[in-house]
């Protein structure tokens, strides 16, 4: 099973992954983190998460690009935080898809979908801010729509968190 949860930024949308992974998962569980510790803001916010996950049980597994090789344990819950990263790093790392971001993050999630009893995949609305952004930044934004739309498309569940509330899309 596939769910898709998606918010905006401090929306709640990690909290409520993490306790439906739980309910799911309870001892299997396995919490793949995207996030590169670049900078004193992305320390801070993996120091955050992980406090909030620390008492949950979770193996937590750094896979920072290249998904598709990721090879996990037979009956898990895989919680992938989040897409918004993973994107961000296939496009920019070196050692990232760059011109192929979006064949990658496919194989990728299918690749982990066909190892997890469940797969749980954390991904940000970031297409609400109006604001203008340089030419690279439109190109990350559109390939995250892209990304997202295949990912509901392919997900037996898509759930947005608004303030803190699952609204049920799918």
């Amino acid at each position: 099973m596939v769910t898709v949860v998606i918010g905006g930024s401090s929306s709640g949308k990690s909290e409520y992954a993490e306790n439906l992974a739980v309910q799911l998962g309870q001892d299997n569980l396995i919490y793949i983190a995207t996030m590169e510790p670049f900078g004193e803001e992305s320390k801070l916010r993996i120091k955050k998460h992980q406090a909030m996950r620390s008492s949950k049980n979770f193996k937590t597994i750094e896979c920072f690009t290249g998904l598709d090789k990721l090879l996990l344990s037979a009956g898990n819950t895989v919680l992938l935080e989040c897409m918004s990263n993973l994107a961000a790093n296939e496009m920019f790392s070196s050692s990232g898809a760059k011109d192929n971001v979006f064949a990658a993050i496919q194989k990728g999630i299918m690749n982990l979908s066909k190892q997890a009893n469940h797969l749980i995949i954390v991904t940000n609305n970031v297409f609400e801010d109006g604001c203008n952004y340089s030419n690279e930044t439109l190109e990350y934004i559109k390939l995250l729509g892209h990304i997202n739309q295949w990912m509901a498309s392919i997900a037996d569940q898509v759930i947005e968190v608004i303030h803190g509330i699952p609204v049920v899309i799918k």
